[in-house]
């Protein structure tokens, strides 16, 4: 199937590594050139290197930064001659209990988490509807859906985003002109992200990490942790010509672990 995604280009954020290496690699293998972000020079230059070589069709830029900074948009959005897929992502928040949270911290979550993919949204969605063509995905979690003690701030920043994106995916100025904006919900996936949570999880159940994990994976329908790889697939899916009519979405990938109906 052909994607329709060849010479868009598509900013993709935190993709140096985890899912969102696995989506800058499934929009490069559809022909779509890259902008990708990351706070660390050398894992990212890493990265882009690894994606020209795989797919020299497309052109690949690289901006060292932190995205969840004013400059760190600036920067990435100055070095995509025009966003037509914005992927937002960034590193979630630590684990941890609500009570030894300070106001900074939480204002440091909302940052991160729901006021960024928002800032980056704002400056492109509109121009996405000018040219007639848009594709946003916005990284959250499961989380959103069934609540993770351990990661109130999480929990509560990515529920927040997702609330403000129910409502502008409707927007008819958007919609009618071919931008969509869904939200994909990874549940356990095998990235360092992953490592954090179950090393919190196992000393709070007194576990060592290797048991709480297999505990974990025992206690998902697939009996396994998902790959970036396949994570990328759905969301190169999400950016087609194809998913025009899929929008204001919360798509939950978790191997069939949470266990309700809706």
């Amino acid at each position: 199937m052909d994607l329709g995604l060849t010479g868009r280009w598509a900013l993709v954020c935190a993709a140096s590594k985890g899912l969102g290496r696995g989506c800058a690699e499934a929009l490069g293998a559809e022909g779509a050139n890259l902008v990708i972000t990351a706070r660390g020079e050398a894992d990212l230059q890493a990265a882009a290197a690894a994606l020209r070589l795989a797919h020299p069709g497309i052109e690949v830029r690289a901006v060292a930064g932190d995205i969840t900074t004013p400059e760190g948009r600036t920067a990435a959005l100055a070095a995509c001659p025009q966003v037509d897929v914005l992927v937002t992502n960034a590193g979630g928040p630590p684990p941890g209990d609500f009570r030894d949270w300070s106001r900074d911290t939480w204002i440091a979550a909302l940052d991160a988490n729901m006021l960024t993919p928002i800032d980056l949204i704002k400056a492109t969605v509109d121009a996405m509807a000018e040219r007639g063509f848009g594709r946003v995905v916005n990284i959250t979690s499961a989380a959103v859906k069934a609540p993770n003690d351990v990661l109130g701030l999480s929990n509560g920043a990515r529920t927040g985003l997702t609330g403000f994106v129910a409502g502008l995916a409707r927007q008819p100025r958007l919609a009618s002109r071919n931008v969509t904006i869904n939200n994909l919900l990874p549940g356990a996936f095998d990235t360092d992200r992953l490592a954090k949570t179950l090393a919190a999880g196992a000393a709070k159940a007194g576990l060592s990490q290797d048991a709480f994990a297999e505990r974990r994976r025992q206690g998902i329908p697939a009996q396994r942790f998902g790959t970036a790889a396949e994570f990328g697939a759905i969301c190169a899916f999400l950016c087609s010509q194809q998913a025009g009519y899929l929008t204001g979405q919360n798509l939950l990938l978790d191997g069939g672990a949470y266990p309700g109906t809706f």
